[in-house]
């Protein structure tokens, strides 16, 4: 049967063909109204339509599908699965792409994927159901099936397909971990078939082969196939099998379902034929999609992240500001982070700080990072020299000149930071602006020692800065918008997520967090025994349990920012109220001297191979009680305190919008991400059922964990938190 299968693709919207002399149908991919190619509704409905016009084309010997944009496909629509409702709209969605995807792929005439960039998710999926894959060979090109980072699995049958290519054990590794693979291990690892230059070789190359295979089978279609290393009835496989959902459980405590779901997927498809192992998979990929987590996870780190990278805190009416000299004050470990960011984002830096030789070990840090790099083949000798020499190291404030930017990363110590602000502005353009990293102390008050608060801003960053994602910026009561504005574009600039605060003590990161290493402390000195709170920790999600954290953050550090917001209230004619974690807090870190990993004991010892096991002493001087309370409850109380505190920041408008509060959360210190952050783990639970939980644990446990207004009214108007 012979169609006219150029013109019938070329009248649809998306996608568009021409034919050369050869019969290489040549379809091009092209989704005028996005950045980017997405698979979705349209896109499966337009696809079905150009796999079915090849197929009975008997003038097409052969099909190339290509891309329209600078990228392959980057994946599925995300914003049309978060509207999905049931397990049939999830199981459809995917299964239509699958059988036109199984239609050119067993239809006997080879096709080609000519990826020219970036394919993700179901964009791989397409090109795994090619015959062969050609891949232009760039540095900012990623291939990989990233599903599982929101909850859900590849349902364009990656699981299956990539279980055939690699094997069952490289797939399990690929697909749980959400890995990104560069041009160069994709074809290593048997996941594309070969490495083009540019544009132009990528479509000989594709040509050449359509020609040198007139027939085309995928192996799995051919008799005889065996999965690589073995499928699920291997005794070998069988054995190693054992292996991942033990690993899984014993990393995410269930939290995420899509991890037990991949597992099983590729599991069970392993010994089935492949329409039944697809069809399989679909029905996994329903379960996931209809997952709380997947929900969570594509509520949070999908619509409210991209609503923040949109910049819908920064404010309107003002120029994109490109920063190209920064000055950092303090070349200590954050300051240091903070230089390397800068120049690695192509800007000059100016590190002081009150000796070269420290100002030369904080340069001394990008240095070892870049070497790291290079050992990895991430980097070169080159690229590390290019950015090194933009980093200037200096003792002397007039250094600073013609920066547009400085920012100070010096000890808490309000005196310190005052003259550092004074000799710097001394220097600096009337243009720039000044910035404080901070984690505690109140902006506003700290601008009092500017000669132009209203440039004066803060900007607290996260250790390491060179791998945590977050920026705080902290909004005083003289910043201007311009300023707002101007900082907002400095943090994607060095690619980071901004959030936007209103000034207030502890902001809001450290100010929530806080509350999570309180409540293990607490806990201890209410004779909870303190493996039951480490395990409930990591069982609620978080990253680390909370005597662990208050370990690596220091009891030190922890007992100085107590004191110095005690001196600062009582300044203001206020008093600190007590909480329970101080005692334990004092008597340990003060009393007992153990103030944390870096001074070798805290609440854990810790070896010089860096082991670490729970203090036995912590019994004798905290005793644990006969009697302990249910899991559920420690594990309710270190989640409920955060989020209950969350709203109090909402309800007092230190945080700005939902997605701050959300985005902020889970990137500034960890909060269970499968819950999709503090704000969206009360939506999840529902603010009626939170605030009813939030009173049985105020009656039994303080009246610390009293829902906040904000949810009495909430609750009873019947609302949710919502941007």
């Amino acid at each position: 049967m012979t169609t006219d299968s150029k013109n019938n693709i070329n009248a649809l919207s998306m996608f568009s063909a021409e034919l050369d002399e050869q019969g290489t149908l040549v379809v091009t991919i092209d989704q005028k109204d996005r950045k980017m190619n997405v698979i979705g509704d349209k896109f499966n409905e337009e696809f079905a339509q150009v796999a079915a016009s090849f197929v009975q084309d008997d003038n097409a010997k052969g099909m190339i599908l290509a891309s329209g944009k600078s990228t392959f496909i980057v994946g599925g629509d995300i914003d049309q699965l978060a509207t999905i409702t049931t397990s049939e709209q999830a199981f459809n969605l995917v299964e239509t792409l699958k059988h036109s995807l199984r239609q050119i792929e067993t239809c006997g005439k080879p096709v080609v994927a000519a990826i020219n960039g970036t394919a993700l998710g179901g964009g791989l999926e397409v090109a795994l159901a090619c015959h062969h894959r050609v891949c232009i060979d760039s540095a900012k090109t990623k291939l990989g099936l990233p599903e599982v980072k929101i909850g859900l699995l590849p349902g364009g049958g990656g699981t299956q397909r990539m279980l055939r290519l690699v094997g069952m054990l490289k797939a399990i590794e690929l697909i749980t971990q959400g890995s990104e693979l560069s041009p160069t291990k994709a074809l290593e690892l048997g996941v594309i078939d070969a490495l083009a230059k540019d544009e132009t070789d990528l479509l000989a190359q594709a040509k050449q082969w359509i020609q040198e295979h007139p027939t085309a089978m995928q192996p799995w279609d051919k008799k005889g196939f065996k999965v690589p290393g073995g499928d699920g009835t291997s005794h070998k496989i069988s054995q190693s099998m054992s292996v991942p959902p033990a690993m899984a459980y014993q990393k995410t405590h269930g939290n995420y379902p899509a991890i037990i779901h991949i597992l099983s997927a590729i599991f069970e498809g392993s010994v089935l034929n492949m329409d039944t192992a697809l069809e399989l998979e679909s029905r996994f990929f329903a379960a996931c999609a209809l997952s709380p987590a997947a929900k969570n996870l594509i509520t949070s780190m999908w619509t409210q992240l991209n609503q923040i990278k949109k910049g819908q805190s920064r404010p309107a009416g003002f120029a994109t500001h490109k920063m190209t000299k920064v000055g950092v004050l303090g070349a200590g470990m954050m300051g240091a982070g903070i230089a390397y960011v800068s120049a690695k984002a192509g800007m000059d830096v100016v590190l002081l700080d009150t000796s070269l030789d420290n100002a030369e070990k904080g340069k001394q840090y990008s240095q070892k990072i870049l070497d790291k790099a290079i050992s990895r083949k991430r980097s070169t000798e080159e690229k590390k020299q290019a950015l090194l020499d933009k980093i200037k190291v200096t003792v002397d404030y007039a250094d600073l000149a013609g920066c547009d930017l400085v920012i100070e990363a010096v000890f808490e110590d309000r005196e310190i930071k005052a003259k550092c602000t004074q000799q710097a502005e001394a220097v600096i353009p009337e243009s720039a602006i000044y910035a404080s990293n901070t984690s505690t102390l109140p902006i506003t008050g700290l601008a009092t020692n500017s000669q132009r608060p209203q440039q004066f801003i803060g900007l607290h960053f996260f250790s390491p800065v060179d791998k945590m994602p977050l920026v705080e910026i902290i909004v005083g009561a003289e910043t201007d918008d311009a300023t707002l504005a101007q900082a907002f574009d400095y943090v994607l600039q060095i690619g980071k997520t901004p959030i936007v605060v209103n000034d207030a003590r502890g902001f809001y990161t450290s100010r929530v967090f806080g509350t999570y290493i309180n409540e293990g402390l607490a806990m201890v000195g209410e004779g909870i025994n303190p493996r039951s709170i480490e395990v409930a920790g990591v069982k609620a999600g978080m990253p680390m349990s909370p005597l662990a954290l208050q370990d690596e953050v220091s009891l030190g550090l922890a007992m100085h920012v107590k004191d110095q917001t005690r001196k600062d209230l009582v300044a203001e004619g206020k008093t600190q109220e007590e909480h329970p974690a101080d005692a334990v807090l004092y008597k340990l870190g003060g009393d007992l001297e153990r103030l944390g990993r870096k001074a070798g004991k805290g609440f854990y010892d810790y070896g010089e191979d860096r082991s670490k096991k729970l203090w036995p002493g912590l019994s004798e001087h905290f005793p644990v009680q006969p009697e302990q309370p249910p899991m559920q409850d420690i594990i309710d109380r270190l989640l409920y305190v955060q989020a209950n505190e969350a709203a109090k920041c909402y309800e007092e408008k230190v945080v700005r919008s939902v997605a701050d509060t959300n985005i902020g959360s889970i990137f500034g210190w960890g909060f269970a991400p499968h819950l999709g952050g503090t704000l969206q783990f009360i939506n999840s639970v529902g603010v009626d059922k939170f605030v009813q939980r939030s009173q049985e644990l105020a009656d039994k446990y303080g009246q610390r964990y009293a829902p906040a207004e904000i949810l009495l009214e909430m609750a009873a108007a019947g609302t949710e938190f919502r941007d």
